[in-house]
């Protein structure tokens, strides 16, 4: 391990002013088009969950329900107050990629130019228009490379306890960032200093070089046991909620990996990070940071060998873009105009596909690229058409007939906007919200039943179906919910208790 004397020279100061102006205009952007179209509909699942707090889910730790809960505590449960953490965290993040270009070496230029390739890229400007897991993993996973490239740069044991902190955290909203961990370790180990880890066996070994290591992990646990021992007393539900996405993946999802990480960046950013990984892979003086690039790749793999999501390994790609800065900052001297007219037309391309700039009627082009953007349209049209079934509903029979729905974006924007239309509680298998049925024993009379068009095989437990209302949203928007059936059931085919672990879905 590098001792203080070893350390490289002193780093540049921070440009605080700018970099803070274009984060500060990046979260002013991000809440003027907070409220343009709707709730996502994992935005609506986290909202209900929220309100069922626990130390887990079958697809999450509890950390980005509590900021659901959170944001419409202090906000306001609607779009906007619910996306102002996250555009919050999206400064955070533009601010972390000025931060580790520094890191690496950038002066002024070089830390403004990564603030402003971040603030144009799509993955934060969509991580920060929507709360998801992914907001507050990109913001943490960047705290952890930075803190990783400072204890590599300085040697400092001091950095070790923070770092263990920020991974302990991390565990709290994703179990992903182990991932991350193993990807950091297996470039250490390959590419140094390997001192970070492991002994070294000359001249003598200096069993104190794992106190670091060891300082990190007691400083995580608090954080991570918790979580750990939900998912193992739950018998690891998110292996299962992996597992299947996965298989809806395919061989094809995994191929696509590295272009979509270049797509959800933005293309217009692709000679920053190609700089920033020869960068690091080439300059002897860079050399202790390298284990970034190596980790970049390594955990490219895991994802393609393991059929995750191709944005996974994206903080890391942030990290090459900011490698890439400085050598740019000072080609931009002599090129200022073609250096903005870049990053502007970054800006356009990734609002139009991240951001809800478009009229909903015209998102068919941009769904594409990101289906998302359409899940966020729809949702009260969603539950005035259920209000239209449950008026068909006999009203002697109301109390004691149950709603139910497919999944959990219906059951959240039921849960949200239906008891000022009176809806009573809606239930639903989907996830966390099979852990709050089945509904009760008395609940002896009709089902409403709301599911997506298409998907008619969630009816073969009930008897005597009929369709009394559909969906519009009433743009044309080909989301998951347009079309949407609401039917009524006579009622189950069996016990509710019995009939509940047959309606569970990951």
């Amino acid at each position: 391990m590098r001792t203080r004397g070893d350390a490289q020279p002193g780093l540049a100061p921070f440009a605080a002013g700018p970099v803070g102006g274009i984060a500060a205009a990046a979260t002013a952007l991000l809440v003027a088009l907070s409220a343009r179209y709707g709730f996502h509909r994992d935005e609506l699942y986290f909202l209900l969950a929220g309100r069922h707090l626990t130390w887990g889910y079958p697809d999450q730790p509890p950390l980005t329900p509590l900021l659901a809960r959170l944001g419409a505590q202090l906000f306001g449960a609607t779009p906007t107050g619910v996306r102002i953490l996250p555009a919050l965290l999206a400064a955070a993040s533009i601010t972390l990629t000025a931060l580790i270009a520094r890191e690496l070496g950038a002066g002024r230029g070089g830390q403004v130019l990564a603030a402003g390739a971040a603030a144009c890229s799509g993955d934060v400007l969509g991580n920060g228009h929507l709360l998801s897991t992914a907001t507050f993993d990109l913001t943490a996973w960047l705290t952890i490379i930075l803190l990783t490239l400072r204890l590599s740069r300085t040697g400092e044991a001091r950095w070790w306890p923070l770092l263990g902190v920020t991974v302990g955290i991390a565990m709290l909203n994703k179990l992903l960032v182990l991932g991350l961990l193993a990807a950091l370790a297996a470039g250490t180990l390959a590419a140094g200093p390997r001192g970070l880890l492991v002994p070294r066996p000359r001249p003598r070994p200096r069993p104190r070089a794992l106190l670091g290591p060891l300082t990190a992990l007691l400083a995580a646990l608090p954080f991570a046991l918790p979580v750990l021992w939900w998912q193992a007393a739950h018998g690891w539900p998110e292996l299962t909620v992996a597992q299947g996405i996965s298989a809806t993946g395919g061989a094809g999802g995994r191929l696509l990996v590295v272009p979509l990480q270049v797509l959800q960046l933005s293309p217009l950013l692709v000679p920053l990070w190609l700089t920033g990984l020869s960068r690091l892979l080439r300059r002897p003086e860079l050399r202790w940071a390298r284990p970034i690039a190596v980790a970049w790749v390594v955990l490219c793999v895991l994802v393609m060998a393991g059929g995750g999501k191709a944005y996974y390994p994206s903080p890391l790609l942030y990290a090459l873009t900011a490698a890439g800065c400085e050598p740019y900052a000072h080609w931009a001297r002599d090129h200022r105009a073609k250096l903005v007219g870049g990053l502007l037309a970054a800006l356009l391309t990734s609002a139009l596909a991240a951001l809800p700039v478009l009229p909903a009627s015209a998102l068919a082009v941009p769904m594409k690229v990101d289906p998302d953007l359409g899940e966020e349209v729809g949702w009260p049209e969603l539950v005035h058409a259920t209000a239209t079934g449950w008026a068909a509903v006999p009203a002697g029979q109301r109390a004691t007939a149950v709603l139910l729905t497919a999944n959990y974006g219906e059951a959240g924007a039921l849960a949200l906007y239906g008891p000022a239309l009176g809806l009573p509680t809606p239930y639903s298998g989907h996830m966390g919200l099979y852990a709050w049925g089945p509904p009760p024993a008395t609940a002896t009379g009709p089902v409403l039943l709301v599911h997506p068009a298409g998907y008619a095989e969630v009816e073969e437990h009930f008897t005597d179906c009929h369709v009394v209302a559909r969906v519009d949203n009433g743009h044309g928007t080909a989301n998951q919910e347009q079309h949407a059936a609401v039917v009524l059931c006579a009622g189950p085919d069996r016990a509710w208790a019995a009939l509940w672990p047959l309606l569970r879905r990951y």
